[in-house]
């Protein structure tokens, strides 16, 4: 066996003055023979790592700060007591986030599998990476169809004049309003279709029920471009009418890219999260200092952040604030255990997990001043409060903000900004769902996908996603979207996540999961006692807590003015159903495969398999985990393959180097 003891670091550039940049030198010290070679390879040959370090958190930052950042956290810092929010979701943070996103990073670094795969640690479990793989299926499917939208507006924004600027367009209503009544609402008044403000004490009692029935119903152009023209929406969920093939060419568009961005793997999805991660920030930024410009930008500041206090003390507001981070961070998706799979060994996650979970945190208090200021600009133009304006979701995203950029001097560059923001957020996050999806299925069956085959089973998975996701092209596709959004990652992502920590954390066994991290990184997590006391204690509370909450707040689906149907609310607990279902339905599988008494299998299958632990020998051998021959590197290696082990051995001895560079090696003897 040759040991990292067989070989030391050097810097003297004399014995190796041909080398510009500092590598890795290898000699075979049982052969008595020099064999200098530049190794720049990954440290899992055959799965793949990332280039750098740096390609992974951003990568998680990609994935962690989607378009929730933006149309959801600050919507709900206003709604539960503005600055005083702050308070539960710190609290949330330390107590919920952080630790459930270092867990599954840990998680994925330490066995270098995907979310099924990884299930090696007990197999009568691993259902819980099924269910995973389901919930990103799901989410993939339609979190592309947004996309879709960013790209169809813009597209619209690419003209002198934006579209949603006016009323006289063919798919505007008798509802439409784009004048300015804001010299009337101050006054208390109510404006007519003929544009002429009256007064109450001015009309009669009847006359003025009608101004008010029509002031609620009158809609923002922009509002009536999203519904009438993009969408082109119907009734109901009942009626799905025929596919908009502008919105199908836009969702092909989308997943075309996310393809061609996924082909190499995460070697070509670590350059471009590049782009995803960091343009959006540049935005964000770009767009702060135009709004601050803008007339009612401090009062849309002050709605966003004047303290409550008395909001704490409501249940509903530390629900919020737990259910944001959790939704926020995205675990228990499979996403973050994918990307943490492709990491080096001896990766410092648990600085990696603390970067991206505080920045995402952040980055949503920072994107709340440019999407409030802009609101308080909105609500000034119309003469009317930012509470009245204050929305989230899809209504801001596609309705308010782009009425409020409409209402701005070159209009066209401001429309064609934001919607690149949405585009760069979306895909980032979509790249990782993607990629989840095709490592699990890839991980399951590695000697027949891995490889070449890779491709085929990208397309195959970006071909499926995108014709089921025509559905939701359809006139009636906006209610699909609404019901697998709010079916497919809540109720089903909570019990799964409880799941998880609670399998890991009980059964596998905190000290030994300890352990392993610290293996990995040298070194406890500081302090071990408080990832102990969280993983086993406070994370699973914390997520029954969120999910009784979560179920006891639960109401109908609506969308706007429409309720959904019995029928829909029973397909969306099927849809969510579909994913725990995978638990126990995969567990039961398992123990029909093998012989003997029933409950000698399930105690069998509760072991971890023979196959558990790091991914490469050397790491096994540090792990003490049982070891195996694998196709990287067999334990009685042949003459011909001594090359092979020597690269592999120094490739991995690069993890004492904190900044990825190079070191020189060179023989001392064999112990």
């Amino acid at each position: 066996m040759v040991h990292k003891d067989h070989y030391k670091t050097v810097n003297d550039d004399e014995e190796a003055p041909w080398l510009k940049e500092p590598t890795i030198k290898i000699v075979n010290c049982d052969r008595n023979a020099l064999d200098s070679v530049i190794v720049k390879r990954d440290e899992n040959v055959e799965r793949g790592n990332w280039s750098n370090k740096l390609e992974f958190i951003l990568s998680c930052f990609s994935y962690a700060v989607g378009l929730g950042t933006i149309w959801r956290f600050p919507y709900l810092c206003y709604r539960n007591g503005g600055g005083a929010f702050l308070i539960p979701y710190a609290i949330m943070y330390v107590f919920a986030g952080l630790p459930l996103f270092f867990f599954e990073l840990s998680f994925g670094q330490y066995a270098s599998e995907g979310p099924v795969s990884i299930w090696k640690v007990a197999p009568f479990f691993q259902g819980i990476g099924y269910a995973m793989f389901v919930i990103s299926f799901f989410i993939g499917i339609y979190y592309n169809m947004v996309v879709a939208w960013s790209f169809r507006y813009l597209f619209a924004s690419m003209t002198s004049v934006l579209p949603w600027t006016s009323c006289s367009n063919v798919w505007n209503t008798n509802n439409c309003r784009d004048f300015d009544v804001k010299n009337c609402t101050l006054l208390d008044g109510l404006v007519d279709s003929s544009r002429t403000c009256h007064m109450k004490s001015e009309v009669s009692d009847s006359f003025w029920k009608e101004l008010e029935l029509m002031n609620t119903n009158s809609r923002l152009p922009a509002d009536e471009y999203f519904h009438k023209r993009v969408l082109d929406i119907s009734p109901g969920i009942h009626d799905l009418g025929p596919i908009n093939w502008e919105l199908a060419l836009c969702l092909l568009l989308a997943w075309v890219c996310v393809f061609f961005v996924l082909l190499r793997g995460i070697k070509s999805f670590g350059k471009a999260v590049y782009f995803t991660a960091l343009f959006p920030y540049v935005i964000l930024t770009i767009l702060l200092i135009r709004s601050a410009t803008l007339p009612g930008f401090t009062d849309g500041i002050m709605f966003y952040l004047t303290p409550q206090w008395s909001k704490l003390t409501e249940a509903s507001v530390w629900g919020d604030a737990a259910m944001q981070i959790f939704f926020s961070l995205s675990p228990c998706w499979g996403g973050l255990i994918t990307l943490a799979s492709y990491n080096r060994f001896h990766n410092n996650c648990f600085r990696d997990a603390v970067i991206v979970a505080t920045g995402n945190v952040l980055t949503a208090f920072f994107a709340g001043f440019v999407i409030f200021g802009i609101i308080g600009f909105m609500a000034f133009e119309l003469g009317t409060t930012v509470d009245k304006v204050a929305t989230q979701g899809a209504g801001l995203a596609f309705a308010v903000y782009p009425e409020a950029v409409a209402r701005l001097p070159i209009a066209p560059l401001w429309s064609i900004l934001f919607f690149v923001m949405l585009l760069t957020l979306g895909l980032g996050t979509q790249f990782t769902v993607l990629e989840t999806v095709v490592t699990t299925i890839v991980d399951i069956w590695p000697h027949k996908l891995r490889g070449k085959n890779h491709k085929w089973v990208l397309l195959a998975s970006a071909t499926i996603m995108f014709l089921l996701g025509l559905v939701m092209c359809t006139n009636g596709g906006m209610y699909v979207l609404q019901l697998i959004d709010t079916y497919a990652a809540t109720f089903s992502a909570l019990i799964i996540g409880m799941a998880e920590v609670c399998v890991i954390a009980w059964h596998y066994g905190i000290d030994r999961f300890l352990d392993d991290i610290k293996l990995m990184l040298g070194h406890d997590a500081p302090p071990r006692w408080y990832w102990k006391f969280i993983w086993k204690y406070f994370t699973p509370v914390i997520i029954i807590a969120i999910l009784v909450f979560t179920l006891v707040d639960f109401r109908t689906l609506t969308y706007g003015n429409y309720t959904y149907p019995l029928e829909a609310t029973i397909i969306g607990f099927l849809i969510a159903s579909s994913s725990v279902a995978m638990v126990p339905i995969v567990a039961i599988y398992k123990v029909f495969q093998l012989d003997g008494p029933i409950l000698e299998r399930i105690r069998v299958l509760l072991q971890p398999s023979s196959d558990w632990g790091p991914a490469l020998q050397v790491h096994r051998i540090e792990a003490g985990a049982p070891t195996h021959t694998d196709s990287q590197v067999p334990l009685a290696l042949p003459s011909s393959r001594f090359e092979e082990l020597e690269l592999e051995l120094a490739t991995v001895l690069e993890r004492d180097s904190e900044s990825d560079n190079w070191i020189n090696m060179k023989c001392t003897g064999p112990n």
